[in-house]
């Protein structure tokens, strides 16, 4: 597993996992995440940012059993690292806010 060393690192990381659906690991807010990237570009606000399904880890917010969906900007994740897993996504029954300007989609 390769680590990022700067934010052009983590984009491509990040930009490799939602070609590929690889899972990814990070750290967010100091807290350890594993998810899975669905959707990476822009937000409202302009911030690179990505649409991911956390499956494993910790969260502020507490983390359901079947994982939750998460808009993380890129630039406050830390410590990022891509595996090969399975893949994981939750419910897709709503319609995604987190980016506007979309960079990369994963296929389904």
């Amino acid at each position: 597993m390769a680590k990022a060393r700067s934010e052009i690192d983590v984009y491509g990381m990040i930009a490799d996992a939602v070609r590929n659906k690889r899972q990814v690991l990070a750290i967010y807010h100091g807290l350890r995440r594993e998810m899975c990237p669905h959707v990476l570009g822009r937000g409202p606000d302009g911030q690179v940012q990505a649409l991911f399904y956390q499956f494993g880890g910790e969260s502020s917010k507490g983390l359901p059993p079947e994982g939750e969906w998460r808009c993380l900007r890129l630039t406050e994740l830390q410590d990022v690292t891509v595996r090969d897993g399975p893949w994981h996504a939750g419910p897709r029954r709503f319609t995604q806010a987190c980016v506007q300007e979309v960079h990369l989609q994963a296929a389904y």
